[in-house]
């Protein structure tokens, strides 16, 4: 038996959770596919008790405490898996309510980055907060796992910002490159953006043949059905994307993410995360 590929929304419990949710029934009724929550528990929380244990000593102490923070542990393990339970069931009905057929939900303990790995395989489409649980507290602008995450995987990543706003216009930050190449034909080929208008936008340096390969991107996108236009704007890309963005009115940018090395990026920045942080709508990153 064939088993239906699904659009897994990976959510922590922070209130970026709910624009995943939404986002993520909108590809699943679009794309027609099975959605399934995935939540995923830290087995090793950066979390103090509050206790005091050092005045455990005595005949057995060592014993006694060892058994003492195994009940803790098992105390929050529990309390930890419940509240993870009813914040599933919360979105699992939010997925409803907005027209999703039997959402499943899945909650596990472990790195989230491993786990979203080992689902690869039967995922379509992965949905994840730009901002997660961190950002609560620290204000960050990209949650701490992003890049860490894409880069782990293979299959498109649509990272959701703050409020939901139905998708009307689709940007193609197209490059020419084999990675953005791919995108055109995954858009052309996918039902998730079908008639809808798709802008695409070729910026950055100077490039002979940019124009040729953006009559390709149109001529692909064209031949399944699809309204698109092109632009061709040498200069910085990311003030450029950002221009058009705001300009075009475009709800969703799809762009090539990480394809220089961690090492390169720690010591002279990405681009895709300087992008990231700039981009105030939905980005679908593809590898």
């Amino acid at each position: 038996m064939k088993i239906e590929k699904k659009i897994l929304a990976c959510v922590d419990q922070s209130h970026f959770a709910d624009y995943v949710a939404d986002y993520a029934a909108w590809a699943a009724q679009r794309m027609n596919a099975p959605l399934e929550f995935l939540h995923v528990i830290d087995r090793h929380p950066e979390i103090a008790t509050g206790n005091d244990h050092s005045g455990a000593i005595g005949f057995d102490a060592q014993e006694h405490l060892l058994t003492e923070l195994s009940k803790e542990e098992g105390l929050r393990s529990k309390a930890a898996r419940e509240q993870g339970r009813l914040f599933l069931n919360r979105l699992r009905d939010r997925a409803i309510s907005a027209g999703v057929e039997s959402p499943d939900v899945r909650q596990r303990y472990g790195n989230l980055v491993e786990t979203m790995t080992e689902q690869e395989d039967d995922v379509r489409l992965f949905v994840l907060g730009r901002r997660g649980q961190s950002a609560e507290i620290t204000q960050r602008d990209l949650g701490r796992n992003v890049e860490r995450v894409v880069r782990g995987l293979h299959k498109p990543i649509l990272t959701i910002t703050e409020d939901y706003t139905e998708p009307r216009r689709v940007m193609i930050a197209f490059d020419g490159g084999i990675v953005t190449r791919r995108g055109v034909e995954m858009v052309a080929a996918s039902p998730l953006f079908k008639g809808l208008p798709v802008h695409l936008l070729m910026s950055g340096k100077e490039s002979q043949d940019a124009e040729k390969q953006l009559e390709w991107a149109r001529k692909t996108l064209e031949s399944t059905g699809f309204d698109a236009q092109t632009s061709l704007i040498p200069g910085d890309a990311e003030r450029i994307i950002a221009k058009t963005v705001s300009e075009q009115n475009i709800d969703i940018l799809i762009m090539g993410a990480y394809s220089h090395s961690p090492l390169r990026s720690l010591l002279l920045g990405s681009k895709t995360s300087d992008m990231l942080r700039s981009a105030k709508i939905p980005t679908l990153l593809l590898r």
